[in-house]
């Protein structure tokens, strides 16, 4: 199976954000650092999902597991729903490229756990 580990991280809220990808796949170690523009932190977590969802289905992997440290998507994704009406666009996205996977799993996991993730989208923001 593969693991992707994902973060979206902003200076400022909003400011300069990044995405950072992590993915785990048989051994080998994939690492992506991808500048976003302005925006706030949960529109940086989405759209870095989004992202690594588009990075995924075109390297054509079937079985993924998504893990990320932002309780608010991972709950998103969960419950199929949120409250605010600006990221329902960016949500119904990412549920519409979840399906293109064989086995979908999603988790949240602790910033701790979620270290690479993290540098990767810090360094984005640095344009690193």
């Amino acid at each position: 199976m593969i693991e992707v580990y994902l973060d979206g991280a902003s200076a400022g809220n909003p400011g300069p954000s990044g995405a950072g990808i992590f993915i785990k796949n048989n051994g080998e170690v994939e690492r992506h650092s991808i500048p976003l523009g302005v925006m706030d932190n949960h529109e940086a977590e989405f759209r870095t999902f989004i992202l690594a969802l588009e990075l995924c289905i075109r390297k054509e992997y079937k079985t993924v597991s998504f893990r990320t440290d932002s309780q608010f998507v991972n709950r998103a994704v969960e419950i199929e729903f949120v409250k605010n009406k600006k990221f329902a666009p960016l949500l119904q996205e990412a549920l519409r490229l979840t399906k293109q996977f064989e086995l979908f799993f999603m988790m949240w996991i602790p910033s701790s756990e979620n270290k690479s993730a993290d540098q990767l989208s810090r360094a984005a923001i640095r344009g690193n």
